[in-house]
């Protein structure tokens, strides 16, 4: 099984920072696809941001140029720093990643329990 953990939510004000670290552990063979997703309230769960293994990276429009998203493949760590944040990015946020638990596996969908975070006008 594999656990994600995830940290750095919380209450800040407009135009301020957080930073989100989620933390994959288990049995792992391989990390694929790591990213961050967000769902407000009354609204549909959203991607925010991806990174591949090799380090590619994509961003939801609303994010680009603020946020930031980075991995640490030796840690199964993925961050995703958020900077010049708004009212409207209040949301749950919960991580996800694409895991193969052994050699020659499928690539599976595992998600974090989600952390609040809450932009204040």
């Amino acid at each position: 099984q594999v656990q994600l953990m995830e940290s750095g939510g919380g209450l800040v004000q407009s135009g301020g920072s957080l930073r989100l670290s989620c933390a994959a552990s288990g049995s792992i063979f391989s990390i694929n696809r790591m990213g961050w997703y967000r769902q407000a309230p009354g609204k549909e769960r959203e991607l925010v941001a991806g990174i591949t293994s090799s380090g590619r990276i994509n961003y939801a429009d609303s994010v680009k140029g603020r946020f930031t998203i980075s991995r640490d493949n030796a840690k199964n760590t993925v961050y995703l720093q958020m900077n010049s944040l708004k009212p409207e990015d209040t949301a749950v946020y919960y991580c996800n990643t694409a895991v193969a638990l052994y050699y020659g596996s499928d690539y599976e969908n595992y998600w974090g329990q989600g952390t609040q975070v809450t932009v204040s006008s």
